[in-house]
């Protein structure tokens, strides 16, 4: 539990800190009032009343008992805290833990992704515990739990497979909605007849796989051995090479991810 905990965030303005913050503040694991948010602007966007705006990041740290980094990764390099004793949480895509600690001026550091569903507690939030963070795995399990599902990594590289994969919302979803959109407009469905159907399918499809019970495989699976109208589409996706190029996309989103370190 977060109990008393004071949270700071920097970045905390923009899309994905904003979204933490509205997540946490809608599941009651911390009052606004609880999170602090580094702002020289002054300007709150869609923070929730009662989280309170501070000008200096130094100030925003010494007030705080965790800290989470929430600025473009390009940004990391001119960030360094005064954090001593202070937990320090990254949701920055591509910067290392061996960065982080660089950043924090200590190894009590937790490198995670998480996507801006997190406003909805709708995000995947897979975290990695640095050296000197061994005993705060509860602290990162009520925060990201709290704004969705989250799991513990033991090897860092794979927080660069799930940003590809669960940091994209909607992403590649999206992606694959707009070339049905498109395939129903090529055969005279009228256009905004034809995105309704497209998100309807999408909001039934998700929460249908998100809910549990058979697996992705199993479902498509048991779609083909019904040998119906779906079958015929799935089996021709699939001999069309639908998983090579699903594939081909994520190594290179996470190729992305991997050389942002190096980067920066």
């Amino acid at each position: 539990m977060l109990g008393d905990l004071v949270l700071g965030v920097i970045g905390g303005s923009g899309q994905l800190g904003c979204a933490i913050i509205r997540g946490l503040v809608q599941a009651n694991a911390l009052p606004a009032e609880q999170i602090l948010v580094a702002n020289r602007s002054g300007v709150r966007g869609d923070l929730p009343d009662g989280v309170r705006l501070v000008s200096g990041i130094d100030e925003m740290v010494a007030a705080c008992d965790v800290i989470l980094l929430s600025v473009p990764p390009a940004n990391a390099t001119a960030l360094r805290l005064q954090a001593k004793g202070k937990l320090v949480l990254s949701v920055m895509a591509g910067v290392s833990l061996a960065q982080m600690a660089e950043i924090a001026g200590h190894d009590r550091v937790i490198r995670a992704m998480s996507s801006p569903a997190a406003a909805g507690r709708l995000a995947y939030s897979p975290y990695v515990l640095g050296a000197g963070a061994q005993g705060d795995g509860t602290v990162a399990e009520s925060l990201f739990g709290a704004i969705g599902q989250t799991d513990a990594l033991t090897d860092e590289a794979q927080l660069d497979v799930f940003t590809a994969i669960a940091g994209p919302v909607p992403g590649f979803v999206a992606l694959f909605a707009d070339a049905m959109i498109g395939f129903a407009r090529d055969q005279g469905v009228n256009a905004d007849v034809a995105e309704r159907a497209v998100r309807q399918l999408f909001l039934a499809a998700g929460q249908e796989i998100g809910a549990g019970g058979p697996s992705p495989a199993q479902q498509v699976q048991w779609m083909i051995d019904y040998a119906g109208t779906t079958a015929a589409g799935l089996e021709a996706m699939k001999a069309a090479g639908i998983e090579r190029v699903v594939r081909d996309g994520l190594e290179a989103a996470v190729e992305k991810s991997r050389r942002i370190a190096n980067d920066i």
